[in-house]
């Protein structure tokens, strides 16, 4: 407690308000508790909740809440304008600004090394970056805090940038009408349960919960303690113990393991991604509801997909469905081609050629690029196929490159767009795809699961030359003989994966008529059963902190 108010005013980078330290949890209840007092009085409830979410963010991120503080209110004000015009090229020149001014903030901290790199192989010149804002922080900071010659991202700019984006092109749209206050705006854009890692809220769901007075039901009350508690498991057992005491020291040495140790490592960081990321979903729900708000659903079992894409129907939900609506149907969807389609192609071909540098390869795929526009032009049915497979593949292409700015994430996105694109035609000549037969789905869910793990090791993996040294030994150094010892070396982390995907994989009405007992348990039943969890996770969990896997994003 003494540390926490001798910091309460200082930056400390290596240690951030995350909802698996003791710190945020003090910081929480100092919320809650002004919360309870204030919460009758909506525009005081959104004012001290915008100052929280301010300070929450300035401790994840510092001089970065600037940042955050100018996306506000540019979006802000870009709304209003858009709102307020009547010719329509005026609200496009307003909505054009919004999302270029987004996405160029967005593309400075994420994709400068990945843009100069790129133009660097492209021109054969030798271009490097300097953290211009890092220089002028350091003006008003004399310990020299942020490093001119990396630039840091900051937490979470990927998730607020695309809920401000979704804000305007939605007002554009005619679907929502501008918030009246800035206060109120800035409080839906940075809610810190949210902030960092999602999810993705949209301002049609958000905004009218914001201008309603505060109802907190029993049932929401049970239910938000009930996440939290799941959240914590998810997190600190399901994830960070897993990974401190086995994956991790697999995949920063893949050549000093087995191929069966790497493979059990993908398997276990399937698990890993999962109960990190809807670990820290089920939380920021449970704590954003315990005052009243209601978050979207982020995940619905995602390993229980059938095909690759009822897994992105489950899995990270609201950045799905924003692509979905701001990228793949702009782009024309199902239906057509438009001029993103072919400048967005052109650019990935372009780049996907240089990168590889290979004179055959570039022959080949010219020739191909140049049949397949032949081809869409005199016979239409093709271009609709072509079209309608690019967009996906694009978006898919896009959504990789977004986690990271790194060619390691693109292929990830387009394995997984070709995964996606094989299934809508495999569908159609499949004869098991109308079977209800339990062997047949567990088939599918077994498929699917291999396939999207596999597709991880481009996620997870350090480098490409990890991830090289990772197919290496899977493909010639197995080590069957030694897989024996290898479980029993790790025999608990081992069977902590093998619990979490038995517990995964339990019928969706077992999960619920536990949350039900639990909700109609007495109170000091309650408050037991949330002791034994917070023991048993802060048991397990390590002081090596891990960092929740979405705030690099």
């Amino acid at each position: 407690m003494i540390d926490f108010f001798k910091n309460f005013f200082t930056f400390e980078s290596a240690h951030p308000l995350t909802f698996v330290r003791i710190d945020f949890w003090i910081f929480f209840a100092l919320v809650y508790a002004v919360f309870v007092l204030i919460y009758k009085r909506k525009h005081v409830r959104n004012l001290f909740l915008l100052l929280a979410s301010f300070y929450f963010y300035y401790k994840a991120s510092g001089l970065f809440v600037l940042l955050l503080i100018f996306s506000t209110v540019t979006d802000f004000y870009l709304g209003h304008y858009i709102y307020n015009q009547q010719e329509e090229r005026r609200r496009k020149i307003g909505v054009t600004i919004s999302v270029c001014v987004n996405l160029l903030v967005l593309s400075y901290f994420k994709y400068a090394y990945f843009f100069t790199d790129t133009y660097n192989a492209l021109f054969h010149t030798h271009h490097q970056t300097f953290n211009y804002l890092a220089y002028w922080a350091n003006g008003f900071d004399y310990n020299g805090y942020f490093s001119v010659d990396k630039i840091i991202l900051p937490v979470g700019i990927s998730f607020y940038t695309f809920q401000t984006i979704s804000y305007t092109v939605d007002i554009y749209r005619r679907k929502v009408a501008p918030l009246k206050s800035i206060l109120d705006f800035g409080f839906y854009v940075s809610f810190f349960p949210q902030l960092v890692a999602g999810p993705i809220v949209r301002a049609e769901e958000f905004v009218p919960q914001i201008l309603k007075k505060t109802e907190i039901s029993k049932e929401e009350f049970n239910k938000a303690i009930f996440l939290i508690l799941k959240g914590l498991i998810k997190k600190m057992i399901f994830a960070d113990f897993i990974a401190l005491h086995f994956l991790d020291k697999v995949f920063d040495a893949p050549e000093m393991h087995s191929g069966f140790s790497n493979l059990l490592a993908l398997i276990g960081y399937s698990l890993q991604i999962y109960g990190d990321f809807s670990g820290y979903t089920d939380i920021a729900i449970g704590v954003a509801l315990l005052m009243g708000f209601h978050l979207p659903v982020n995940f619905n079992s995602p390993y229980k997909a059938l095909n690759c894409g009822d897994f992105w129907k489950r899995w990270h939900i609201s950045l799905s469905t924003w692509l979905k609506d701001y990228l793949y149907i702009p782009l024309g969807g199902n239906r057509n081609s438009t001029l993103g389609t072919f400048v967005f192609s052109l650019l990935f071909v372009v780049i996907l050629v240089v990168a590889i540098g290979n004179l055959a390869f570039t022959f080949i795929t010219g020739g191909l690029l140049i049949a397949g526009a032949v081809l869409a032009f005199y016979y239409k049915p093709f271009e609709r196929y072509l079209t309608t497979n690019i967009n996906i593949m694009l978006t898919m292409l896009i959504g990789g490159l977004w986690h990271g700015a790194s060619w390691k994430f693109v292929i990830w996105g387009g394995l997984n767009g070709l995964g996606v694109v094989a299934y809508k035609y495999w569908r159609k000549v499949s004869p098991y795809e109308q079977s209800k037969l339990w062997i047949t789905r567990a088939w599918k869910i077994a498929f699917t699961f291999a396939f999207i793990t596999f597709t991880r090791i481009f996620f997870r993996g350090n480098d490409m030359e990890s991830i090289n040294l990772w197919f290496t030994q899977v493909a010639n150094n197995m080590s069957w003989d030694t897989a024996t010892e290898v479980i029993r070396h790790n025999n608990i982390p081992l069977g902590v994966i093998l619990i979490g995907y038995i517990t995964h994989w339990l019928p969706q009405h077992w999960k619920d008529y536990v949350e039900h007992v639990f909700a109609e348990s007495h109170y000091a039943v309650k408050i037991a059963i949330a002791l034994v969890v917070v023991l048993i996770c802060y048991q397990a969990y390590s002081t090596d902190i891990q960092p929740f896997i979405y705030f690099q994003f």
